[in-house]
């Protein structure tokens, strides 16, 4: 552990510190400081149950104390740092406020990593795409030989991780607008800053489109002047020419675009020739055909050229293309689950927006058997109905938007001329029987769900988890 780290956690010791929300990252984080021979509070409304028996076990037999129900809460008072989960946002939670008041330090554990991780770090942030292009990042660098650490809301905590990293490792950081909102005292972080793109999403959450938008700008304001910002070149990072949001105009250091429509000047992008081009302040590199990439749809390409931005001049230009070649792609995203009796399957569950729906649909260039539903978090369906209409030929419904989205799509002009056929059911395993007895050879089923997860599970991957299950459980 470097000294700084060292000093910060040598300066707990002592005190009480809580962690509110025990979910991936703040477990491995109470267990961590636990072991360092702190003096952790594990603060959750939920039961050990759906915590987890052996978790709980774990954390209890390292000496953390469990304070859950509904008045998990009521220890605050008596703690001295208070770290909380990053679902848990300050302006929407009056306990936080509460903690502030009484002169309590309220952080994260990812708030913690970046003031004291000794290495490079590159973030990765956006509406989409964020997962698959933090994992080619960090494969490209892997296959450089680059020891890389992976996490943030990749689904990893990498407060622990400060105990074994190195000043020439590299931390590859996925960030959500809930971690960065925030996150106001970034001093010269990140190294590289990537934000994929942005649009109107979360809307159930953040209190405006100017908080979303302004929480993810809060991973390049602080870069200095010889760091990297790469933002996309055919993004409206103003959401609507609105100026006060253009990213652009608050790049620090060397600004480096991608673009799969147009050429760029410093940057990744895709010519006419379906080739991808590195343009480096106007001198040009081959890197790769378009078709070398192994997993499908637009907005994969759109995914390596980022990464490419991102990691240019740290890895070999060779090493773009093999990894292209043989990485299938991240759980959840499109990804091929099974053929059964000709048809098919495909767990796309982290589709929970519209324009991932999109990039879904139009990954296969055919008419497919779509799954789709779950909980409401406020966006406007509409956006994807033209695309369902032209690649859907039978959509099953189900959960709690499964009324919203009918309605969307019956009331579309377009609709009846369509041919499209739509089921409504009420859970996941239902959806699938109803696919199933539908498809026939040659189909492809997808679940492209359009909405988050928790009518019916934890999270998006719990349900990609279950339909993985249910379609591996057909019998010959």
């Amino acid at each position: 552990m470097n000294s700084k780290a060292k000093e910060y956690f040598d300066s707990l010791k002592g005190k009480k510190i809580a962690f509110v929300g025990m979910g991936v990252a703040n477990v491995p984080c109470a267990e961590f400081m636990a072991d360092y021979g702190i003096d952790v509070y594990a603060c959750d409304k939920r039961d050990k149950e759906y915590i987890g028996l052996d978790t709980c076990k774990r954390l209890e037999d390292k000496g953390v104390t469990f304070s859950l129900g509904e008045k998990y809460l009521d220890i605050l008072p008596e703690m001295n740092i208070v770290f909380r989960s990053h679902g848990i946002l300050p302006f929407q939670n009056k306990w936080i406020g509460e903690c502030i008041e009484r002169g309590q330090t309220v952080t994260t554990e990812m708030e913690v990593f970046f003031k004291y991780c000794p290495s490079k770090i590159i973030a990765v942030t956006g509406s989409n795409g964020k997962t698959t292009t933090t994992t080619l990042i960090s494969k490209m660098l892997e296959k450089q030989g680059y020891k890389v650490y992976v996490g943030g809301n990749i689904g990893k905590a990498l407060m622990p991780v400060l105990d074994t990293i190195c000043e020439n490792d590299i931390a590859v950081v996925e960030l959500s607008s809930f971690q960065l909102l925030t996150m106001g005292n970034m001093v010269n972080r990140p190294d590289v800053a990537v934000v994929t793109n942005i649009e109107c999403t979360h809307q159930d959450h953040h209190i405006s489109l100017d908080e979303y938008v302004d929480a993810k700008r809060n991973i390049l304001i602080y870069q200095n002047s010889s760091q990297r910002t790469v933002l996309n070149a055919d993004c409206d990072y103003s959401i609507g020419n609105r100026v006060y949001h253009d990213m652009r105009f608050d790049v620090r250091g060397k600004l480096a675009e991608f673009s799969i429509k147009h050429k760029v000047a410093n940057g990744c992008y895709l010519n006419d020739n379906n080739e991808i081009i590195y343009s480096d302040d106007g001198k040009e590199t081959y890197i790769m055909s378009a078709s070398d990439i192994r997993i499908p749809g637009s907005h994969n390409i759109e995914n390596y050229c980022t990464a490419i931005s991102a990691v240019w001049g740290l890895v070999d230009v060779p090493v773009f293309k093999e990894i292209a070649n043989t990485f299938g792609g991240v759980e959840h995203r499109i990804e091929f689950v099974r053929e059964y009796k000709g048809v098919k399957y495909y767990n796309d569950s982290i589709a929970t927006s519209p324009s991932r729906v999109i990039s879904g649909l139009r990954a296969f260039g055919t008419k497919i058997i779509v799954i789709m539903g779950g909980s409401d978090k406020g966006n406007d369906m509409s956006e994807m109905v033209p695309d369902i209409l032209k690649y859907v030929k039978l959509l099953v419904l189900n959960g709690a938007t499964a009324d919203k989205i009918y309605d969307t799509i019956v009331n579309f002009d377009g609709y009846k001329e369509s041919g499209l056929k739509i089921i409504k059911t009420d859970t996941l395993e239902n959806a699938l029987n109803e696919a199933k007895n539908n498809a026939e050879k040659g189909d492809i089923v997808s679940l492209c769900p359009a909405c988050p997860a928790f009518d019916q599970f934890k999270t998006f991957e719990y349900r990609g988890r279950r339909f993985k299950e249910l379609v591996n459980g057909f019998e010959e």
